[in-house]
C-alpha cells in the first residue's frame, strides 16, 4: 500500500497519456485529467486475475454463484442499503448504462434533465441519442459549494421531461448529497413522473468523515422511480476492467430494463469482471481505507499549496472522490487564456470547467489520485505559470 510509488504508464495504451496529442495538441504535459488514478491496482485483484490467467483456456463462463452475494454484502456494510440479488444486473459501463436507459425508457425528442456543472456524458449521451437536454444548474453558495435549485427545477420541468440524471456523489464538485436533499428530489421526481438515473460510481470514496447515501434508499418514492449504477472501478483503480452493475428495486422498471439487457446479452460480464469485483469487495477494505487517507492528504496538500503560492485559485474540498474542482475565476482570464495557462505555460492537462456545462466557466478539474510528488510537481508548474501573468 505504498501510494508514493511513481509508475510510468506510458506505452500501456492508457487514455491519460495516449490521448494527449489528440485532445491537447501536445504530449509534453503532466496529465491530471481523466478520472483514473496513478496508483497500482491492489495486489489482491492482480493476483486473483493471475490465478485465472494461469489456466490456459478462456472459454465461455458463467457468473460465479457468490458474485451477487459479495456485492450485496459490500453495499449493506458500507451504505446500510439492503439490496436484493434479484434487483441487480451487470452492465458494460455506466455511460453505456445511461444510453441503455435513455433508449429503453424514452423516445427521440423526449427531454432529459441534468444539473450542471456535471460529468459531461450526462448530456452528451442523451443528445447523441436525439433527446433534448434541459438544464437545471446547481446554485453556487458563498462557501464555493453547491446546492440543488428546486425552484428552477419546477420551472423547467414539463410533460416532455422523462428522465433526470443524478450524480451522487457529484462530479466534478465532489458533493455527497444529504438525506434531506435526496428525499426532496425523490418527492419532486415522483410527483412529476420522472425516472431518476443515479450514477454512484464514486460512492465508496467518501472523504473527511462524510457519508454516502444511495438515492434509492431514502424513501419508497425514490425506490420506485430509480435506476442506480455502481462499480468498484474508481475505488480500486481498475477502470479498464469493466465491472459496473445496475440496481433496480422497482418491479416494473426492472422487468422492462432487465428484459432488454438480457435480450441483447448486455448483462453478461466478461471472464475477469466478477473475479476482480469479488477480490475487491472481499479483500479490499483495508486498502480502501488507506487510499481514502492518502487522497485526503493530497486534497489538504492542494489547499495549502494554493493558499501559499496562488491564492487566486481556490480548490473546493471534495466530500467524495479524488477530483478537486478548482475555482480559477479570480485570475480574470478568458476561457482560451485559462486553457493556455494550464496547457501551454504550466504544461498540465486538466479538464476545463466549460466541458461540464453551464456554471463550469472559469473552473478546472484536478485529479489528485496520484503520488504526492507528482501532485507537487504539477502545482509547482502551475504556480510558476500563474506568477508570470
Amino acid at each position: 500500500m505504498n501510494f508514493d510509488t511513481l509508475i510510468d504508464r506510458r506505452g500501456t495504451g492508457c487514455v491519460k497519456y495516449e490521448a494527449l496529442q489528440k485532445l491537447y495538441g501536445r504530449t509534453d504535459l503532466l496529465p491530471l485529467w481523466v478520472a483514473d488514478m496513478d496508483f497500482a491496482t491492489p495486489p489482491f485483484i492482480i493476483e486473483a486475475m493471475a490465478r485465472r490467467l494461469r489456466h490456459p483456456v478462456f472459454g465461455y463462463t458463467v457468473v460465479p454463484e457468490d458474485y451477487w452475494t459479495t456485492i450485496t454484502k459490500w453495499i449493506d456494510s458500507h451504505h446500510q442499503w439492503k439490496v436484493q440479488e434479484s434487483w441487480m444486473r451487470f452492465i458494460p459501463g455506466i455511460v453505456k448504462g445511461i444510453g441503455f436507459v435513455i433508449n429503453v425508457f424514452t423516445q427521440p425528442g423526449d427531454k432529459v434533465i441534468v444539473m450542471p456543472p456535471v460529468y459531461h456524458p450526462f448530456f452528451l449521451t442523451p443528445r447523441g441519442n436525439k433527446r433534448e437536454i434541459v438544464w437545471n444548474p446547481l446554485k453556487r453558495l458563498s462557501d464555493g459549494s453547491y446546492e440543488m435549485d428546486f425552484d428552477n427545477l419546477a420551472k423547467v420541468c414539463d410533460d416532455h421531461c422523462k428522465v433526470l440524471i443524478l450524480c451522487n456523489p457529484h462530479n466534478p464538485a465532489g458533493i455527497e448529497w444529504s438525506w434531506e436533499t435526496l428525499t426532496k428530489l425523490a418527492d419532486f421526481c415522483y410527483d412529476h413522473h420522472l425516472l431518476v438515473i443515479s450514477d454512484e460510481i464514486h460512492c465508496d470514496m467518501a472523504l473527511f468523515g462524510h457519508k454516502h447515501i444511495p438515492f434509492a434508499s431514502v424513501s419508497d418514492k425514490a425506490r420506485d422511480i430509480s435506476i442506480t449504477f455502481q462499480a468498484p472501478s474508481k475505488t480500486f483503480n481498475m477502470a479498464g476492467i469493466v465491472s459496473s452493475y445496475t440496481i433496480v428495486p422497482s418491479d416494473s422498471l426492472r422487468r422492462r430494463f432487465f428484459s432488454w439487457l438480457d435480450a441483447n446479452e448486455l448483462s453478461s460480464p466478461d471472464i475477469f469482471a466478477p473475479i476482480a469485483t469479488m477480490a475487491a469487495y472481499r479483500e479490499g477494505e483495508s486498502w480502501r481505507r488507506k487510499l481514502v487517507e492518502y487522497i485526503e492528504g493530497n486534497v489538504l496538500f492542494t489547499e495549502e499549496f494554493c493558499r501559499e503560492h496562488m491564492p487566486a485559485i481556490k480548490p473546493l474540498r471534495p466530500q467524495a472522490s479524488f477530483l478537486v474542482w478548482l475555482n480559477c475565476r479570480d485570475l480574470n482570464l478568458s476561457h482560451d487564456a485559462l486553457i493556455s495557462l494550464f496547457v501551454d505555460q504550466a504544461h498540465l492537462a486538466l479538464n476545463d470547467g466549460e466541458m461540464f456545462g453551464p456554471g463550469g466557466e472559469g473552473f478546472m478539474r484536478l485529479n489528485v489520485g496520484c503520488p504526492q510528488a507528482e501532485l507537487s510537481q504539477a502545482l509547482s508548474q502551475l504556480s510558476e505559470a500563474v506568477a508570470k501573468l
